[in-house]
């Protein structure tokens, strides 16, 4: 296959083989991995390479242009390299247009048609007539397409926010959150199999249970409600590291950071400002208050010092002004952020924003990008100098021939940095261990174990 992030798993050669590409977010590789599971617990052989599979399905992603750009590239390659190709997720909302390029393709489903995109596979690749489907339709052990040590644990569907940037609500509806025993009968499931690192992810984490009213759940046999603090609570007691993605500033993420202290979850928080300027945020319907936005940043240090606070920003979005940027910049200066992500702003078709005025040239919004990072770069490397000397926690992610790679606690995997532990080819993927950090640059650690 060709992507980086399409994953396959082989069973045997005498079933109907289905390759798969998988593309896009966390959330959407949740995805693949239950219809990757459902598959293998019906029978299918889930095989690497177009050649080998009698069918491939495509995951795709739809939010940006040049994510349907990729998923297009990619239905196109599996029709020219396999031929029999079923496509799902985000894009599939859009099956016209997908049909319009590629008229080849079997079906079309959209996201978290879970049994839509199987019964495609079951119309056009029938399961094995010998295979009891009642006796591994879900196997004790899902398909993960993380490494091991590892995974996503996806909480909620949708989103009730209306940002003017954003196509999600459209694509995957409002906000739908999954009863709590369930997501900690997964958790625990995950954690007993070896997983080291709980990724909590949404699209709105902080919501979690607010479309059931905080319902109270049952997990095992004792009364929990169906929100973030209890949940953190509980996850928090399982024994992995246990990371928060997404997370919407409510005010009741001020109730999170007393557990981040007490080192029940990681004191890390994944929350998308979008923008520092309240006009700017204004034209986004997002939260515009940046004073209040600093204030808050400050409480959460003075409960958790070691927090670590990762956000993402758009620059050149419709009407941005210099000085509003400049202003921006300044925020930055101010809220001293450890990890940050920065986009120019592309219209999706169906957002709101693509009627404001104003639009930005596409060389002032490559400009911008240019400086907001490189003043993030300033920051990011001061704050990494410091934790030289510094004895930390990581956890292992790969082993080669000159040493390890892991992360600390204040790494999400793929999106943050590394610490590299140089001729420590003992450890193993996985391993959890004591490390004392020598060098540092703007965007990694270097360390050696203790």
């Amino acid at each position: 296959m060709p992507s980086p992030s399409s994953h396959t798993i082989t069973l045997n050669s005498t079933s109907p083989r289905v390759g798969f590409v998988s593309l896009g977010c966390p959330k959407a590789l949740v995805d693949s991995e239950r219809i990757l599971t459902q598959l293998r617990g019906e029978g299918y052989e889930l095989v690497p390479s177009y050649e080998d599979a009698d069918l491939v399905v495509v995951n795709t992603c739809g939010f940006i242009d040049a994510a349907k750009a990729e998923s297009l590239e990619a239905i196109g390659e599996a029709i020219h390299e396999n031929g029999r190709v079923i496509v799902t997720g985000c894009m599939g909302v859009d099956e016209q247009h997908i049909r319009e390029l590629h008229p080849q393709v079997l079906a079309v489903t959209g996201p978290q048609q879970y049994e839509q995109v199987v019964g495609a596979v079951h119309q056009y690749l029938p399961p094995p007539k010998n295979h009891d489907p009642f006796v591994d339709l879900l196997p004790p052990q899902g398909i993960k397409l993380t490494p091991r040590h590892y995974a996503y644990l996806k909480i909620s569907e949708g989103c009730n926010h209306r940002c003017s940037f954003c196509i999600i609500p459209s694509l995957r509806g409002d906000l739908v959150s999954r009863p709590i025993g369930e997501v900690l009968s997964e958790a625990e499931r995950l954690v007993n199999a070896g997983v080291q690192e709980l990724l909590v992810v949404s699209q709105d984490t902080s919501a979690y249970g607010l479309d059931l009213k905080y319902r109270t759940g049952f997990w095992q046999g004792r009364p929990v409600k169906t929100r973030m603090k209890e949940l953190c609570q509980e996850l928090g007691q399982m024994g992995s590291w246990v990371r928060l993605h997404y997370v919407y500033p409510y005010p009741h993420v001020d109730d999170i950071t007393p557990l981040m202290a007490e080192g029940l979850i990681l004191p890390y928080l994944d929350i998308p400002f979008q923008h520092a300027h309240p006009d700017v945020l204004r034209a986004m319907k997002r939260p515009a208050a940046s004073e209040k936005t600093l204030e808050r940043i400050r409480g959460w240090r003075d409960v958790c010092p070691d927090i670590t606070l990762r956000s993402t920003f758009i620059v050149g979005f419709p009407g941005e002004t210099e000085a509003q940027f400049e202003y921006l910049l300044d925020f930055l200066d101010e809220a001293q952020l450890d990890r940050v992500g920065c986009f120019t702003y592309s219209p999706v078709d169906g957002a709101s924003a693509n009627a404001l005025p104003g639009a930005v040239p596409e060389e002032v919004k490559e400009e911008r990008l240019a400086r907001f990072m490189e003043k993030q770069a300033e920051i990011s490397a001061r704050k990494l100098q410091q934790k030289i000397g510094k004895t930390l926690e990581v956890l292992v992610d790969e082993v080669g021939d000159d040493g390890a790679a892991a992360r600390t606690m204040a790494d999400a995997p793929e999106i943050d940095g590394q610490i590299f532990l140089l001729n420590a080819t003992h450890l193993q993927p996985g391993q959890r261990l004591q490390v004392r950090v020598t060098d540092a640059d703007e965007h990694d650690l270097w360390g050696e174990p203790v």
